[in-house]
């Protein structure tokens, strides 16, 4: 029944892992794009944080769109302080895998980052993804601005019909403001990386359901 409850429900803070004080030791710069993978970011630049299941791939889909700045992975919407993939996988910690996306407002929007999300993984299938199952893998985006918390509930709502319409139940994503953001063990960033692990697990990809937001990005 433990097992069972880890895996389908969230724990509550007081049930949560307590975590530690030392953050994770990453990498400075990204492997792909070059830049920091901490900051400063630029003059202008933005933060968007989603989850769509593992992290591996959905970090792949965000670092090749032009006007991204840096992504990373790492774990949100939890309580546990400075969490161990291995923490977060036991469902103790209350954390998403999730993707960090920094980008320039000026080269692409935050509608475009938007659009790749909701058409790249299916979002009603609660506490999992595909067969990755956990509440590591729900569905959420975790907004740092007003604004951006309005608009992700807005193309939430503009694309539940399309979703409705190609068979599937209701959305279950996550949307709500970005408390703590925890990088990632080293060697989940950039995993798939051409450098790294180009053949690797990602279970991404189009959906065959159109976002009726933001503009297609390829690399």
């Amino acid at each position: 029944m433990f097992l069972r409850r880890m895996k389908a429900e969230l724990p509550t803070p007081d049930q949560a892992l307590p975590g530690r004080l030392i953050a994770m030791p990453i990498a400075d710069r990204h492997e792909v794009l070059g830049t920091p993978l901490k900051g400063p970011w630029p003059e202008g630049a933005e933060v968007a944080v989603f989850g769509m299941g593992c992290f591996w791939g959905a970090e792949r889909l965000f670092w090749t769109l032009p006007g991204v700045i840096s992504t990373s992975a790492g774990y949100a919407g939890g309580y546990t302080r400075n969490p161990t993939y291995e923490e977060v996988c036991s469902g103790g910690t209350a954390h998403a895998e999730v993707v960090q996306v920094v980008y320039d407002p000026s080269k692409i929007r935050y509608e475009d980052l938007l659009k790749v999300f909701w058409e790249n993984h299916d979002p009603t299938q609660g506490m999992r993804q595909g067969n990755d199952v956990g509440t590591q893998y729900r569905s959420a985006i975790y907004t740092t601005t007003d604004e951006q918390q309005a608009t992700a509930e807005a193309s939430r709502d503009a694309f539940a019909p399309i979703v409705a319409a190609a068979g599937h139940g209701e959305i279950t994503t996550e949307i709500g403001k970005l408390g703590d953001y925890y990088y990632a063990e080293d060697y989940h960033q950039q995993y798939l990386a051409p450098t790294k692990n180009p053949g690797g697990y990602c279970n991404h990809g189009p959906n065959g359901m159109t976002c009726p937001v933001g503009v297609a990005r390829t690399a």
